[in-house]
This record gives C-alpha cells, structure tokens and sequence, in this order.
C-alpha cells in the first residue's frame, strides 16, 4: 500500500480530455518515431506490444512534448519504467491488436505520489473506460479468470478489488456495449466515471489510481503513447 494516501488524494480529480493536443505535424513525428523505435515487449498472449521513447530519440521533441505536459498538467517528474538498456523514457507505445484488461497503473514504489497518467491516441476507433474506483496498491491487472491471475508480466494479478467495492451489479446494457470480453462479475461495484473515444491527437489526463480498461471495440488495432508521472 502506498505511504502518501493522502497526499495523492489532494491532487486526484476527474478525468479529462483535451481536444487536439497534438498538430497534424506533430502526429507525423509521433508515426515516424513509432517506426524507429525498437520493440521493447512483444506479448504474444495479450497481442500487444510496446515501445519505449527512450531519451536518445527525438530528445529536442521529447521536450516539447514535456513541456506542452506541463502546460496541462502543472509540475511533475516522469516515472516511466527504463529500458532493457536502463535508459529513462518519455512513456510507452503500445500497440494492441486485443482489448487491454482491467488494471491499474500505480507503480511499484510505495513512496511515491501518485500524480497523472495521459493517454495520447494515436488511432481511432476505440475507446478507454475510466472508473471512479480508487487503488492504492502496486500496479494490478485485476480478474476472476484462474488463467489471467496465473500468468506472468509487469503486473501483479488479483481479484482483491472485489472486496473493495462492494456488491452492486455492474450495468448490463454498458457491459454489452463496452466490456462484453471481461466477465461481467468481474465489473461488480465498479461505477464508471468517463468514455474516452479516441480521436488522433487527444489526449486522456488521468489519476494513476483510478480502474481503467479497454473497450471491446477495435478496428483491426490501436496505438496510443501514455506517460505516468508523480508529484514534485
């Protein structure tokens, strides 16, 4: 659990989208460092994979993109995890051919205040759920399947949300429309706070505490950039 609760709780908010944070030009040399970036993480299970913009790429765009951040977002420091080459990075690419399950993105140091996530689409066609639901454990993908929870990966695998929650049913007509890939007793107590609808170039602002999934939704696949930060 983590040390600074309450701490993290004075920054957490509602999500938000901001509309065209990124030019047409600026979509252009995300594609073009998409292309060179070497993959990091080809998981074959989930048909996902990742990219890391690591600080030797594109460093005078990377600023721009951070300081565009802090225009949204105030100060923060980057905490992304470094790469196989233990360099620092922006944040991740991640290209998904298959709905990225019910998680939380807190990270591993239980020190650390939690500040925002951001989500820059990179593709349309899909759309991200955010829940108000609230963890402030280390980073989780939270299931009732026996395979999900015994697999292996960057995140712990748990069911322990279910006692955190409570028992109300989760909407069926959302779960149809939304979610029908994860079980629906896997949503119970879950109340869902925004619909993000990726346009290229929006940008998802986030509490890294907060449940988030995928939707079911995908036309042949989706790239997104996210970052994760905390609070100086």
């Amino acid at each position: 659990m983590h040390k600074n609760i309450k701490k993290i709780q004075k920054f957490e908010q509602r999500p938000f989208i901001i509309k065209n944070f990124i030019n047409q030009r600026d979509i252009e040399i995300f594609q073009k460092l998409y292309d060179e970036l070497p993959v990091e993480i080809n998981n074959t299970r989930q048909q996902i994979k990742k990219k890391k913009w690591t600080v030797n790429y594109y460093p005078e765009f990377q600023k721009k993109y951070h300081e565009d951040l802090k225009k949204i977002i105030g100060d923060f420091w980057m905490d992304n995890p470094k790469s196989k080459e233990n360099l620092e990075s922006l944040g991740l690419f991640q290209e998904s051919l298959k709905p990225v399950s019910l998680h939380v993105d807190t990270g591993f140091d239980y020190k650390n205040i939690l500040y925002k996530q951001t989500l820059l689409a990179l593709s349309e066609g899909s759309e991200t759920i955010i829940f108000k639901n609230r963890f402030y454990g280390c980073s989780t993908t939270f299931s009732i399947d026996p395979a999900e929870l015994s697999a292996t990966g960057y995140n712990k695998r748990s069911s322990e949300h279910l006692a955190l929650y409570g028992e109300k049913n989760f909407d069926k007509n959302f779960h149809k429309k939304y979610l029908s890939h994860e079980n629906i007793d896997n949503l119970r107590g879950l109340e869902v706070d925004l619909v993000f609808e990726w346009k290229i170039g929006d940008l998802l602002v986030f509490d890294r505490t907060a449940l988030h999934c995928s939707s079911k939704n995908i036309i042949e696949k989706k790239l997104g950039f996210t970052t994760s930060t905390v609070k100086i």
